[in-house]
């Protein structure tokens, strides 16, 4: 298995076309998925191979995940000179059929609302994009999960240091049971309170920045008390069945890939293996 989970960011809406515009290439490649005859699928699909838990043919499938949790992950707004932008939800609505029967993404958000509104003051256009409203609602489409990217991302618009004097804008500063606690722990008790029935079940290292100690003490050690099956990075490669659950690669959309060609060699190269 050398299955690809790609990875989106809907506030990268710099301009108009693909490489400038995270919700114009999902639109592209999900026509492109059917075209060249991949199929997209859950990422739970994806852990439970990875835990003997399942034995589905997963050859030429890959994952959809997108990071930080904006408004534009589920709603088409009008963003500020650029027009209407369709969400990411309405771009699989739009993909969704007889080609692509088990359509999925996965949708990592920040859970602390005062960082979200912060963020929103500092990052976007404080228009108030960082809502929570809508999250029930995206699981209930049946096309996306809400699952954890932490409490406030480390971010370095937060006033003053974490816990334990914890440096901000470094998400390897998370390197103690107390910091993890913070930082994963209170997020993932926040957004089950806000899905119940549904549950966090992976967690998206903010900024890719794992650590040895989330890696291999933490999350392996607390996963199952906090109902994680696995953890996701960014260093650009396939999952195979000797990658480590606690920290399986993605690529990004504008960073591993730039364009619809250099994203279809991406998946010849995956295909190959």
């Amino acid at each position: 298995m050398r299955l690809p989970i790609l990875t989106y960011h809907a506030g990268n809406v710099a301009g108009p076309g693909y490489a400038d515009n995270d919700h114009r290439a999902l639109a592209e490649d999900l026509a492109m998925f059917s075209r060249l005859g991949w199929r997209v699928v859950p990422l739970a699909w994806v852990t439970e191979q990875l835990a003997g838990q399942a034995k589905r043919d997963l050859s030429r499938c890959l994952v959809l995940t997108c990071d930080d949790g904006t408004d534009l992950d589920f709603r088409d707004v009008d963003y500020p000179g650029q027009g209407r932008q369709r969400g990411f939800l309405g771009c699989l609505q739009d993909a969704a059929g007889s080609q692509q029967p088990d359509l999925h993404m996965s949708v990592f958000v920040i859970a602390d609302p005062k960082a979200r509104a912060r963020m929103d003051r500092e990052c976007l256009h404080g228009l108030d994009w960082m809502r929570e409203d809508w999250w029930a609602s995206a699981v209930g489409s049946g096309l996306m999960a809400i699952e954890c990217h932490s409490w406030d991302h480390n971010h370095p618009v937060m006033p003053g240091p974490g816990p334990e004097a914890m440096p901000r804008g470094d998400f390897s500063e998370v390197n103690s049971p107390a910091r993890a606690a913070f930082e994963i722990d209170q997020a993932v008790d926040y957004l089950n309170a806000r899905l119940a029935p549904s549950r966090c079940r992976f967690f998206a290292y903010p900024y890719g920045q794992a650590n040895p100690f989330l890696v291999t003490r933490y999350l392996p050690g607390e996963g199952a008390r906090l109902g994680l099956s696995a953890a996701l990075g960014v260093q650009g490669e396939p999952v195979t069945l000797a990658s480590d659950p606690w920290h399986l690669p993605r690529y990004v959309c504008g960073w591993h890939w730039r364009s619809p060609e250099a994203l279809a060699a991406i998946l010849a190269d995956c295909e190959r293996g």
